[in-house]
C-alpha cells in the first residue's frame, strides 16, 4: 500500500496562508512537494519564498484563474458582508483551469445548537449563528461546483483550534469571564498540528464530497480548557459567572460560542482518513503549546 508521501500530488495551492496554512505548506514542501501560496501582501510573501514556498499575489476578492492544479488547499475565512461566502464563490467562479481536488476548512458551527449531544457527520445542517451561515453557504457553493464536475471536494469541519501561538493569554490576562462549570458548553478542540496533518490525509484519503469531523475527540467544557490554560501559563483562573451574568458582560462574538453545545465523533476521520490526532486530549496537547514564546489569542471555538 502506498504511503501519505507516496499518494500525494506533486503540487498544491493554499489559498489563505495563516498559521494552519503555513503549517500545510511547510509540511507539504518537507514532504518534497512543490507549494504554492496565494497571499496579498508582499512582505508574507518574501518570508514565504525564503522557505522555499512559491507565493502568488493576488486578492481573493478580485480573484484571477489560478490554472491547473491537482490540489487546492482553501483556508481563506469568509467574506462578512452578508450570510454568504462571495470570497471562495467569487474564487471559483474565475476558475478556468481544471482543478482536480479541494480540501476546505469549515466548522462545526454549520450545525448550530445540539444540546451538548454526540453527533456524527450526518446531523442535519441548522446554522444559528453568522459564521456557521456562512460557511454552510460555502460548504453549499462547493458541493455545486463538484456537481457541475469542476472537481472534487472534501469537508473538513474543524472546531476550536490551539498550539504553540494560539492560546488565550490576554483574555486570562484580562481576567475576562467564563460561564461556570455546570452551564458551561461542551467545546471541541484540535491541536494545530494535527489539523494541518489531518488535512494532508484529507487529501489522500478523503472521499469526495464527504465531510470529516477534525477533533481530538476528547470535547471537555470551556470552562475546563480555560482553567486548564490558565494552570499552564500560570495565570489567575477566569471567574465564573453564571448564564444570565455572563449574557450581559460576553462580547456578541462569544457569546454565539456560548448558545452552541456539541460533541464531536471523530470515527469517520479515524477510519476513512486513516488519521490518529498525536494530541488526543488537552491533557496531553496543551503542554506542548509551550514551545512558543510569544503565544497569542486562538482564533476560535466550538
Amino acid at each position: 500500500m502506498k504511503t501519505l508521501q507516496e499518494r500525494l500530488p506533486e503540487r498544491a495551492l493554499v489559498a489563505g496562508c495563516g498559521d494552519i496554512g503555513q503549517r500545510v505548506a511547510r509540511r507539504l514542501r518537507d514532504l518534497g512537494r512543490e507549494v504554492t501560496a496565494i497571499v496579498r501582501d508582499r512582505q508574507k510573501a518574501d518570508a514565504l519564498r525564503a522557505q522555499g514556498i512559491a507565493t502568488r499575489l493576488e486578492d481573493l476578492d478580485a480573484p484571477r484563474d489560478a490554472g491547473e492544479w491537482p490540489l487546492v488547499f482553501w483556508f481563506a475565512p469568509p467574506s462578512t458582508g452578508d450570510l454568504r461566502d462571495a470570497r471562495l464563490r467569487g474564487w471559483l467562479a474565475a476558475q478556468r483551469g481544471p482543478v482536480a481536488r479541494l480540501v476546505y476548512i469549515s466548522t462545526p458551527a454549520v450545525y448550530g445548537d445540539c444540546g451538548g449531544r454526540w453527533i456524527d457527520e450526518d446531523e442535519p445542517i441548522a446554522p444559528r449563528s453568522e459564521r456557521g451561515r456562512r460557511r454552510a453557504d460555502a460548504e453549499q457553493a462547493l458541493r455545486d461546483w463538484q456537481a457541475a464536475g469542476r472537481g472534487e471536494v472534501v469537508i473538513l469541519r474543524v472546531p476550536g483550534i490551539y498550539g504553540p501561538g494560539r492560546l488565550p493569554v490576554e483574555r486570562l490576562r484580562q481576567r475576562l469571564p467564563v460561564l461556570r462549570a455546570e452551564e458551561s458548553p461542551y467545546s471541541n478542540r484540535i491541536h494545530a498540528d494535527d489539523l494541518a496533518e489531518a488535512a494532508l490525509h484529507a487529501a489522500v484519503h478523503g472521499r469526495a464530497g464527504r465531510a470529516y469531523h477534525i477533533a481530538d475527540g476528547t470535547p471537555t467544557t470551556m470552562a475546563d480548557y480555560f482553567t486548564r490554560c490558565a494552570r499552564l501559563l500560570g495565570l489567575p483562573e477566569p471567574p465564573q459567572v453564571s448564564y444570565e451574568e455572563a449574557r450581559r458582560v460576553l462580547t456578541p462574538a462569544m457569546w454565539s460560542f456560548m448558545e452552541e453545545s456539541k460533541r464531536l465523533r471523530v470515527e469517520r476521520m479515524r477510519g476513512e482518513l486513516s488519521f490518529t490526532p498525536r494530541y488526543p486530549d488537552l491533557r496531553t496537547g496543551l503542554p506542548a503549546c509551550l514551545a512558543s514564546p510569544t503565544p497569542h489569542e486562538e482564533e476560535g471555538v466550538s
